[in-house]
């Protein structure tokens, strides 16, 4: 049976992709929260501005009549960005405009409020051979995470003091069609051959795709054992850097061009010229342990790296 829905960020990237399945595929009437009027939706989809849930503008009307609301809206980090680690705006946009929706859409009835978090709430990196899960400390290191970190426990606090159910979901990388910032510069990369000093990196990082992200919180939206739970999940095919090269030049149509640089001198150059923290995401492990998802509801990914690089790299063609 549908369900009427507020999704915020419903013009972003994962969000529009979130309001186009919840409106066609599961037919529920979907109230898209955007920052500015503009946005183009599919039928069905009733488009509501609101610059700044964190501001004085009163809420109640946004979620009125809704039963469920998915939070996508979000403080991104960005890199080379000044203000990019402002802890005050990372704070004021991610952790206080969460909780002051998640209040009104407690007391407008809403039954389950889904939130988009980040695995860095987890940590940066995990141990070879280890994976993060949902039951891990936090171990947030920097604003953004951080924020989200602080989200989540206000969350905790909304659910316990009013009985609203709560689902966080922590995804990685997200990849697919209309991809940005770094992972479109390493499509580009590949696209041009370009060497890469990667081929000596032995690392495994977990991804997940934009229409596996969007299925899973799909299903977090419908299924009853989702309720207040938190759930860190990816593709469930982990990939080393140099493995993630190779599977983009296959679906490009060409051979990868990867120089076997020794990690170390990778870092020792990196550290030189003040981009440590952009190579350990290159060299770091980054795993994730997808079997709450599996054990509790049943879900598993609907499509594979290789099927989800290819739509990725034919959406960049287009372009």
């Amino acid at each position: 049976m549908s369900s009427r829905l507020l999704v915020t960020g419903g013009t972003g990237w994962v969000g529009s992709a979130l309001v186009e399945r919840l409106a066609r595929v599961e037919r529920h009437h979907v109230r898209a929260l955007t920052r500015r009027a503009g946005g183009r939706f599919v039928g069905g989809v009733e488009p509501v501005v609101c610059a700044d849930l964190a501001g004085s503008a009163d809420l109640s009307t946004l979620v009125a009549g809704c039963s469920l609301v998915v939070h996508t809206a979000a403080r991104v980090h960005v890199m080379r960005s000044r203000a990019a680690d402002d802890p005050t705006a990372f704070h004021r946009v991610n952790t206080l405009a969460t909780e002051r929706l998640a209040r009104a859409s407690a007391a407008a009835g809403v039954r389950r409020f889904v939130f988009v978090s980040s695995i860095k709430v987890n940590g940066e990196q995990t141990s070879p051979g280890a994976a993060f899960t949902a039951n891990d400390v936090p171990n947030p290191q920097d604003a953004y995470a951080i924020s989200k970190h602080d989200a989540e426990t206000a969350l905790c606090r909304v659910a316990a003091d009013t009985g609203m159910q709560v689902v966080i979901v922590r995804p990685p990388l997200v990849y697919g069609p209309g991809v940005r910032a770094n992972f479109a510069a390493l499509l580009r990369a590949v696209a041009r051959g370009t060497p890469l000093p990667l081929g000596a990196v032995r690392n495994r990082r977990s991804l997940i795709a934009l229409p596996n992200l969007v299925d899973f919180i799909a299903t977090c939206v419908a299924h009853p054992a989702a309720a207040n739970q938190t759930f860190v999940v990816s593709d469930g095919d982990d990939l080393s850097t140099p493995g993630l090269v190779r599977c983009i030049a296959a679906a490009l149509g060409r051979s990868p061009r990867l120089l076997p640089v020794p990690e170390a001198l990778l870092r020792a150059g990196a550290a030189l010229v003040g981009r440590r923290a952009a190579i350990d995401r290159l060299c770091g492990n980054l795993q994730i342990d997808n079997r709450k998802a599996s054990d509790l509801l049943g879900w598993t990914p609907p499509v594979g790296v290789d099927e989800a690089l290819r739509a990725t790299v034919q959406a960049m063609d287009r372009r």
